[in-house]
């Protein structure tokens, strides 16, 4: 079956139609357009004596094929859903579930802290995380203020946030939208980090080349403070990992739910931290992090009172 969608994947060449909502490829009714809708297509492909259904037909010719099964997956919205508050929109990723090893695994070499071990085992199921930080311009249409230091580019995100006020900005943003945002789990932030079920092993979130996909000390602490490139940066401007996900690491730190704690060896399924604690977690290092401080399994631990011009957050759902 595998092999089958993979040779399904190979690219062809056609002209992507502009395709109507995103409810109209919603084939499995889950109200996302994502993997699960290319499966069950490429499912309906290979099953060539079912009856013909138009749902399947994505470009309308009248045949079910490679053609389709590619229109689909290029869908702008394939994986993502988008939600606007106070005329301000963001997205939200679609992050398929899977098992994954947390913590210093080998790529992590002799950087891994004691901290990050054991390397053990961790089952999680699907859930939804932000495509980028929160902005300063998405915490302003909910806040109404703005707490950052680096100001000037709303389109940065939002820094000098406690964990206390993560909490605050996100009860008013499910009041706003009638949603269920959260902090992610610091499971759910590694996995997302490494690429989910996508995931190609690098060190940092999305390459081995820190360079290519955050901004960290080399590019935006060791400068000279008056310059442009020093602080945070707008969000989206490196490039993403194999989710589709935008400054994992480096830029800010990311607030996650979790109380801080050790970890145990044995394997998890959707963990949630310790039941208490004194301390948050924050991952991802930062704008003022060397790259060490930036790999996908570097944790560390803060009050949740603590803010700092190197932490923001990322929604999860």
């Amino acid at each position: 079956m595998n092999r089958l969608i993979k040779k399904l994947a190979i690219a062809v060449a056609v002209t992507v139609p502009l395709l109507a909502g995103a409810v109209d490829y919603d084939l499995n009714g889950d109200g996302w357009v994502d993997e699960a809708d290319y499966e069950l297509l490429t499912e309906r492909i290979i099953n060539q004596d079912a009856a013909y259904d138009a749902k399947y037909d994505i470009n309308g010719d009248g045949i079910i094929d490679a053609v389709d099964a590619n229109l689909l997956r290029s869908f702008e919205n394939f994986n993502l859903r988008s939600y606007t508050v106070n005329g301000v929109s963001f997205k939200m990723v679609r992050v398929v579930g899977g098992t994954f090893t947390m913590g210093a695994t080998a790529e992590q070499g002799s950087d891994a802290y004691s901290n990050e071990k054991p390397a053990h085992q961790v089952t999680l199921s699907s859930y939804c995380i932000g495509q980028t930080e929160v902005t300063q311009e998405l915490w302003v249409a909910v806040m109404g203020s703005n707490p950052s230091d680096f100001t000037g580019n709303l389109q940065r995100p939002v820094e000098q946030v406690s964990w206390y006020d993560c909490q605050t900005f996100i009860i008013k943003l499910n009041q706003l939208t009638g949603a269920n945002f959260r902090l992610p789990t610091e499971a759910e932030w590694e996995y997302a980090a490494r690429g989910g079920n996508r995931s190609q092993g690098y060190k940092y979130s999305g390459s081995n080349t820190i360079g290519n996909v955050a901004w960290y000390y080399d590019n935006a602490y060791s400068v000279d403070s008056g310059s442009s490139n020093y602080g945070t940066h707008p969000v989206a401007t490196k490039a993403p990992n194999e989710l589709g996900l935008y400054d994992m690491s480096g830029n800010v730190g990311e607030w996650c739910q979790d109380w801080y704690g050790s970890y145990s060896s044995g394997a998890q399924t959707n963990p949630t931290g310790p039941t208490s604690g004194s301390n948050r977690v924050p991952r991802g290092g930062g704008w003022s992090a060397y790259a060490g401080g930036c790999r996908v399994s570097y944790r560390i631990f803060g009050s949740p009172s603590d803010t700092y011009p190197s932490r923001g957050l990322r929604l999860a759902l």
